[in-house]
């Protein structure tokens, strides 16, 4: 019977406890989204988890529209998230980088184009820009030809978050983003190789981890699904057809761990709540044969028994970790959570509600 505070190891990456960080965008960066000083004491501060992923991370200028988040596609950004790893791993901290796409999820007010998707379409809601909330503005439909330039950035990314001295990363293949989008018949009505049957949506992200594997090496790769629920709009009708299979192929093309973000009849998510779709990771449990760890508001003692029954082998927290730097220790010492300030979750407004949070004591 394993627990909460145990060793594991996610393919190469040995992580001394199971108390994972969720991906949390922040917005600290510039606006050339180079990460700043103030991000360094930020993830140095969390170095105790277990394994820490880091905020989405954009692969490219057009898939990176969210105002003040980092990017990984050129030298400046690889330099700046190279002193946040040093310090991370001074404090004898592991961290990975997320991958990230946004899709339809941008603005071209951020990214200089028309957002991008598997089908024209346009997400609900609002999105934060430079000048403030802004509406999600219509997605284009992608041509085929551009398809392997895709591809091309995921690699150019995974290559350059290793230079930066992350150790893995993760393909962020959840929350409505680009590659979500490609998964679920919701926002995916393309009728090429690329959509239809259930095969041929789950092409691009098998095509992007093959790809990603092929270039650090799957004992470095991650991915995140959500494979139930809406988020942002984006929605399957029968997701166990679809996430059931994606689960095993990556499974079979052999990345070292995989992270659910799972809803429920309760969830507060901010950017996808409650649903009625039941949790898939029992089943996925079935067909995923190495570290599966589970996300979305998980309390200590759902955690602790969601290890040690063995439908987990790792939680990831994401909200605790605003308020809660030193969240390994306060779950082992059953100790209060603080309670984060959701005014202060995006910036740039620098240390409030970001590097401020008190250690126990």
């Amino acid at each position: 019977m394993a627990t909460l505070f145990e060793p594991i190891s996610f393919g190469a990456v040995k992580a001394a406890n199971r108390v994972v960080m969720a991906p949390l965008t922040r917005a600290r960066a510039g606006k050339d989204a180079v990460p700043t000083p103030i991000m360094v004491e930020y993830y140095a501060q969390r170095a105790t988890a277990g394994l820490i992923i880091s905020e989405a991370v954009g692969i490219s200028r057009q898939g990176l529209g969210w105002a003040y988040a980092t990017g990984i596609w050129n030298d400046a950004q690889v330099k700046g998230w190279k002193a946040v790893t040093d310090a991370v791993h001074e404090k004898g901290g592991k961290i990975v980088c997320q991958l990230w796409h946004m899709g339809r999820m941008v603005h071209s007010s951020t990214t200089g184009e028309q957002p991008v998707a598997p089908s024209p379409s346009t997400a609900p809601g609002h999105i934060h820009t430079y000048e403030g909330k802004a509406p999600y503005e219509e997605a284009r439909a992608l041509r085929l030809d551009e398809i392997p330039g895709i591809i091309e950035d995921y690699i150019k990314a995974a290559r350059n978050a290793m230079k930066a001295g992350f150790d893995g990363v993760q393909i962020h293949s959840a929350n409505g983003y680009l590659l979500d989008e490609f998964l679920r018949d919701g926002t995916n009505h393309r009728t090429d190789a690329y959509g239809g049957s259930v095969e041929n949506r789950l092409r691009l992200l098998r095509e992007v981890t093959e790809a990603v594997i092929k270039e650090v090496g799957a004992e470095h790769v991650g991915v995140r699904l959500s494979p139930n629920g809406e988020v942002q709009g984006t929605i399957d009708s029968k997701p166990e057809t679809v996430f059931i299979p994606a689960a095993k192929m990556l499974n079979d093309l052999g990345v070292a761990w995989l992270e659910l973000r799972e809803s429920n009849p309760s969830s507060t998510f901010t950017f996808g709540g409650a649903t009625e779709q039941p949790k898939l990771s029992p089943e996925i449990r079935k067909v995923f044969t190495r570290p599966l760890v589970l996300n979305q508001e998980y309390t200590r003692d759902e955690a602790l028994k969601a290890v040690a029954e063995g439908k987990a082998d790792a939680i990831s927290f994401g909200r605790a970790y605003i308020a809660n730097p030193d969240l390994v220790r306060r779950l082992k010492e059953d100790l209060p959570l603080q309670q984060d300030d959701m005014a202060t979750w995006y910036g740039p407004i620098g240390a409030k509600g970001y590097t401020d949070y008190p250690f126990a004591k």
